[in-house]
């Protein structure tokens, strides 16, 4: 991994400027693809407006954009997050020039946020778990179970956002077997669709070169891979066939993956307005952080059964000036 998709993860130091030190922890967030469709406008001081970048959306695998409203969501939490930990109450008004319609998205603000000094402000302990967690894609432990104590710990963590929360794992066993089918059934329609597939072939980055240039997307460091697409046999301009092996090599690979995973986790809101999706996201961002201080977002255990991509550390911050 290059360094330059690494270093955002190496913290803000001593950044003098307070919305860059907690905007430097909420690129951290997790977001559909890896796309990182947060736009800051940083030119009203004291303000940070957040827009959501419309070249960096969904329209296949997301055509409402729900999915990029959570995201927006998830950036919102550690921003919040990050501002508690300083003392700072972070005042949100969601959607300041109205909310988006059911359909589309548009150049309108997400959010407009103000930093507030404010002694009652207590530190949240998730913070200390954003430079730690990540989205774990490699195999799981059966024989290690979620342990009761983080499967309670996760469902605390929504309880700030009105989501109800469910699991299965190793006490469900035919519930368990539904939801594997469930991930296994979406990953291979994916897969063999192939305008969905392109999707996501759009924004493979492909070797240390690339994942540099960008830090952003689906980026693969397999040596193997990366030597087929130097030499010209990785095709990234067209979608496999059903039958070809790149499609199937990959639905066997989740498949043993999803055999492995010991438990699925979900979250259901009353609606489906824009703000709601955009306070999903942000419970979804603390469910994250309460699995990773659980030790059950790494490897050998999981969290989650479907997460917003985030297969590679590397973040851009894309602002409209300060």
């Amino acid at each position: 991994m290059p360094p330059e998709a690494v270093a955002a993860w190496n913290g803000p130091g001593n950044e003098p400027d307070l919305r860059r030190w907690v905007l430097a922890h909420a690129i951290l967030a997790p977001h559909s693809h890896n796309l990182q469709s947060w736009l800051i406008d940083l030119r009203t001081a004291g303000e940070i407006v957040l827009r959501c970048d419309l070249q960096r959306l969904l329209p296949e695998t997301d055509p409402f954009s729900r999915q990029i409203m959570m995201s927006q969501g998830t950036f919102i939490e550690l921003l919040d997050l990050a501002a508690s930990e300083r003392g700072q109450r972070a005042d949100i008004e969601l959607f300041p020039e109205g909310a988006f319609g059911p359909d589309k998205l548009d150049a309108r603000p997400v959010a407009r946020i103000r930093l507030v000094p404010d002694a009652s402000v207590a530190k949240d302990p998730l913070f200390a778990q954003v430079f730690k967690r990540h989205t774990n894609r490699n195999a799981y432990e059966p024989a290690r179970p979620v342990p009761a104590a983080a499967w309670q710990a996760m469902a605390a963590a929504v309880q700030p956002h009105p989501l109800r929360f469910g699991f299965a794992g190793e006490a469900t066993p035919e519930l368990l077997a539904r939801h594997r089918a469930i991930a296994s059934e979406a990953w291979r329609l994916e897969v063999i669709t192939p305008r969905t597939m392109m999707e996501s072939m759009k924004v493979l980055r492909e070797g240390a070169a690339e994942i540099a240039q960008h830090r952003d997307g689906i980026s693969i460091t397999d040596p193997m891979l990366v030597l087929l697409d130097k030499v010209g046999l990785f095709d990234r301009s067209r979608a496999p066939g059903p039958q070809d092996m790149a499609a199937a090599s990959q639905i066997k690979d989740f498949d043993q993956k999803i055999a492995t995973t010991p438990g699925f986790l979900w979250m259901v809101s009353e609606g489906n307005e824009r703000a709601t999706q955009v306070n999903a996201g942000r419970a979804y961002a603390r469910v994250q952080l309460a699995a990773t201080a659980q030790g059950a977002g790494g490897p050998g255990r999981r969290d989650a059964a479907a997460q917003p991509a985030d297969p590679h550390p590397g973040r851009r911050a894309r602002s409209l000036g300060r």
